[in-house]
């Protein structure tokens, strides 16, 4: 895109400070001119060729601009009879140097980077308008009806709004205003040169799509006169007082952030709230680099004047607390989970006339390339095994959901609800020995061996980075158990369940209706000892599971077993209970937190399903794990689509059943 700058004007107005230079070299409070800040502008939106319109001090003002330090081209119009014309003559004399779209501005304007964006980035043709400023006497308003504008003009009342000579003009739009504005020069009349470009784009204003861009509340003004010059100058000083806040989880810095960051300072005064790696967690992963490193990171960047922590997602807490005038995001979240939030903060800065500023969502090569890098980083083995350990210690309470498949792995990955200001996911997977062995349709007595288990495992670590809760069955004979932890531990599992079972291994659900032996207490805290002894580092967690519910051996037998589990140096200690009441289980709990404040306890509401997850944790629960849910729904909605097919003999009865292909596939990573 290029970028015209009409300054080819007298600046008569200005009196004294323009008697030797251009308007556009007036000196604002900061130290920069007008023209050396549009520049500066310009070539920080990414515009990398600049044509300037000059007249008066031509000379003054190419070696000003020529001495500063700008990556863009500057080219230079220079309209000869800049005493007799107005600026839509050195726009019929510039346009031989323009193509494509083109940034349109006067070189008196002074104007705030976020108004800047807001007219580049408009889809289609853009002029700034302001809907709620004063409509001037003496300078531009346009008319805007079904939200084009279709005129512009200073004797423009009805229906109009204030107005200022800051356009973006697509391909065509251009040509066919240019195209007006050269019947206007290159005819006989001598007035078609000396009034505003503006009178020729009225004429043909139907045929151009010029849509407004609102900057209410934010600096676009024209200096006219030492009394605009003032005004302006003490809204640029007004900048510094004015307060904005943008939030960050981000434990990768690229230059995305940094760019945005420079923008959003720009604003006014910056403040950056940093998530917790509480509130980090609850909607996305456990952070790279902790919260007081996080803090450091941003408190260091240019441009940051205070960094807070912001401890959900919900930004309801610091906006109430700061009354910031200017909230600062990427567009992103627009769409997507965060939408409500978006809605929550919008409604919350309507309430006290605060401003929402959204700039486009920073997508190039270098932040994939961070996520990637960040992806990785997280499902390296050494970092995902210990990342369970970290989630107990933050959050306390978590939440895990089984995983048979690398598809599963992806739906436990990225299911996502808005509940309450905050996002509730899924902490861990649950790699389940029943759902392993279904979903190979081989029963679940421990037949599916170590080998394929471990190949499920690796499908899912491939594709997710949550960490991984295995079932280990009995963990088979001790001299075998070291072995599996072993193999878990360098694979990158976080937890391996065993369960206080011998001999051929039956499903819980079954109870006592087929033959099932619990193991001897000193037994199974020798397996428990000999695991954790194999362990090379402190990232793998060892729950052991208890049955005594299960067998029928009452509530005293588990909580001995449990206190003799932990005495062996168990991680966790998981109760189990086919019961449809979750009663045992909370009376279990409670005990248990009566003498062991520390242990976390793991629970399986599969037959107790009803129970809520406040319920259990108020009992001293930390780690509830929803085991088989996905298997059990998803087999019979396939079951009813092969039906359906049998019946109609066709798909076209099962479609409505059946997810597109396109929303699977966007489930799976790329990488």
């Amino acid at each position: 895109m290029t970028a015209l700058i009409l300054a080819s004007g007298l600046g008569s107005r200005m009196g004294a400070l323009t008697s030797e230079r251009p308007k556009c070299m007036t000196q604002l409070p900061d130290g920069e001119t007008v023209i050396s800040r549009q520049i500066r502008q310009l070539t920080a939106a990414g515009i990398r060729r600049i044509v300037i319109t000059t007249g008066a001090f031509a000379g003054v003002l190419r070696e000003y601009t020529d001495s500063l330090d700008t990556e863009a081209e500057i080219v230079y119009v220079h309209n000869p009879d800049y005493e007799s014309t107005n600026y839509i003559y050195s726009m019929y004399l510039a346009a031989g140097e323009l193509s494509g779209d083109i940034l349109l501005l006067h070189g008196d304007l002074v104007f705030e980077d976020t108004v800047l964006d807001m007219v580049i980035n408009s889809e289609q043709s853009a002029m700034a308008v302001s809907t709620t400023q004063p409509l001037p006497e003496k300078d531009f308003k346009a008319v805007i009806s079904d939200g084009l504008i279709k005129a512009v003009g200073t004797g423009l009342f009805e229906n109009a709004a204030a107005a200022q000579p800051l356009y973006r003009l697509t391909d065509a739009d251009r040509e066919t205003w240019f195209s007006q504005i050269a019947e206007y020069c290159e005819s006989a009349e001598p007035e078609n040169r000396r009034c505003y470009a503006e009178n020729a784009f009225n004429e043909i204003s139907g045929s151009c799509c010029i849509r407004p861009a609102d900057f209410t509340g934010l600096l676009c003004a024209e200096i006219d006169d030492p009394e605009d010059l003032a005004k302006v100058s003490a809204q640029l000083e007004g900048l510094k007082s004015r307060s904005v806040y943008m939030c960050f989880s981000a434990d990768v810095i690229h230059s995305g952030h940094i760019a945005m960051i420079q923008r959003a300072a720009a604003l006014g005064s910056l403040t950056v709230g940093i998530m917790t790696d509480e509130a980090v967690t609850a909607y996305r992963h456990f952070p790279l680099v902790p919260f007081d490193e996080r803090v450091k990171l941003f408190g260091n960047i240019t441009g940051v004047d205070r960094v807070i922590p912001q401890r959900t997602l919900s930004y309801r807490e610091n906006i109430l607390g700061l009354k910031p005038d200017i909230v600062v995001h990427g567009d992103d979240w627009r769409t997507g989970f965060q939408k409500p939030v978006r809605d929550e903060t919008k409604s919350l800065l309507a309430e006290y006339g605060g401003k929402l500023v959204e700039f486009p969502y920073s997508a190039g090569p270098n932040v994939f390339a961070a996520e990637r890098s960040m992806r990785a980083a997280l499902a390296l083995p050494d970092y995902r095994r210990g990342i369970l350990r970290r989630l107990l210690d933050t959050k306390k309470h978590l939440t895990a959901i089984e995983a048979h498949s690398g598809l599963t792995g992806l739906i436990a990955e990225n299911s996502r609800v808005y509940e309450n200001g905050s996002v509730r996911q899924f902490d861990a997977m649950w790699i389940s020995s029943l759902c392993d062995s279904t979903s190979r349709g081989k029963p679940d007595i421990e037949l599916v061996d170590m080998t394929a288990r471990m190949r499920t495992v690796n499908e899912i670590m491939e594709v997710t980075t949550k960490p991984i809760i295995f079932d280990g069955d009995t963990g088979g004979l001790t001299e075998h158990f070291v072995y599996t932890v072993r193999t878990l531990e360098r694979t990158g599992v976080s937890m391996v369940i065993i369960e206080d079972k011998t001999g051929l291994k039956k499903n819980s659900l079954f109870g006592t209706e087929v033959p099932q032996t619990q193991a001897d207490t000193e037994d199974f805290c020798n397996k428990i000892r000999a695991g954790k002894n194999a362990l090379k580092t402190d990232g793998l967690m060892i729950c052991a599971r208890i049955e005594s519910l299960i067998l029928g051996k009452g509530m005293e037998d588990a909580l001995s077993r449990a206190k003799a589990y932990t005495a062996a140096d168990a991680d966790a200690i998981m109760i189990h209970s086919r019961s449809k009441s979750p009663e045992e289980v909370l009376t279990f709990a409670q005990l248990f937190r009566e003498n062991d404040s520390c242990t976390p306890l793991v629970c399986v509401p599969t037959s107790y399903s009803t129970v809520t997850e406040e319920e259990l944790y108020s009992a001293g629960i930390s780690i509830v794990i929803y085991a088989n849910q996905l298997t059990r729904s998803a087999f019979p909605a396939m079951q009813r689509a092969a039906e359906s097919i049998l019946r109609e003999h066709s798909a076209g009865g099962c479609e409505e059943m059946c997810m597109p292909f396109r929303e699977i596939i966007r489930l799976i990573p790329e990488e």
